[in-house]
């Protein structure tokens, strides 16, 4: 995993901007907020958007993510839930270090969950096949979609390839399936569908090939984490498969979203 520490001295040349008006329908919406309701989500997930004015390539992913965290633009309104009080505060710290990992998004259609259907793990009328319950560290498994998702054992857990699984169309979707700390868990799999395609259509930028007329993604998604002088500081102070930070990068508006959420079960 890539880091950055501040004796790079070379992420000074990044600078950033809230941009508090800049809002996000899967957040504002009410039909997606009651699904994220029902999946412990809302309120534990927020996005925000900044801007930075500087030219930026994937290569200087390690600078530009310290310089993120480092600039008081950011440290002043990023947010992230407090551990003690369980209510949203802001980063407020001096971050020493980050890890950014690269995410790969190359997809443009839902077509990566097809093999769902044709493995019989969703029925023709769209239910999810039900399996008996276990569990796997703290999540209850239920249903074959968790199984594909979470147990490397199962016999279908390959029809989803290692880069398949990479990419942050299925981070999205195993994000919202896997879900919060009193998770209810979805009977059929158009809600899990529909609003990872709601979230990835609206944080990823495209553009058309003027040539192929094909249509590319020209976002750069990292999957960070940042440390002060005590440790693990964001997302949170503790780890957890389903506690996560992204930042999506849109080259040609200069904007920066990050998406955080923070497992548990309290909704506010």
């Amino acid at each position: 995993m890539a880091q950055g520490d501040a004796a790079t001295g070379s992420s000074a040349k990044f600078t950033f901007d809230h941009l508090p008006n800049r809002t996000f329908s899967f957040l504002e919406n009410r039909d997606t907020r009651e699904l994220l309701t029902k999946w412990s989500m809302n309120g534990r997930i927020t996005a925000q958007a900044f801007r930075y004015d500087q030219y930026f390539q994937s290569f200087q992913k390690d600078d530009f993510v310290l310089a993120f965290f480092q600039d008081p633009n950011v440290t002043s309104h990023l947010k992230l839930l407090s551990g003690s009080s369980g209510q949203w505060t802001t980063l407020g710290t001096n971050v020493k270090k980050i890890e950014a990992r690269e995410i790969p998004c190359s997809h443009v259609s839902m077509s990566l969950f097809d093999c769902l259907d044709k493995e019989n793990i969703v029925k023709e009328s769209g239910y999810i096949a039900k399996c008996l319950d276990e569990y796997v560290d703290e999540f209850v498994v239920s249903d074959e979609l968790r199984k594909v998702l979470l147990l490397e054992d199962f016999e279908k857990y390959k029809i989803f390839s290692p880069s398949d699984r990479e990419e942050f169309l299925f981070l999205l979707f195993k994000h919202l399936c896997l879900g919060g700390a009193v998770c209810q868990f979805e009977d059929t799999i158009d809600p899990y569908l529909e609003a990872t395609k709601s979230m990835y259509k609206e944080l990823l930028s495209v553009q058309k090939d003027p040539e192929t007329k094909q249509i590319n993604i020209i976002s750069s998604v990292f999957k960070v984490s940042a440390y002060d002088e005590n440790g693990l500081c964001y997302p949170s102070s503790t780890t957890h498969e389903q506690t996560f930070a992204y930042l999506i990068v849109d080259p040609l508006k200069r904007h920066v979203v990050a998406l955080c959420h923070c497992f548990g079960g309290g909704i506010f």
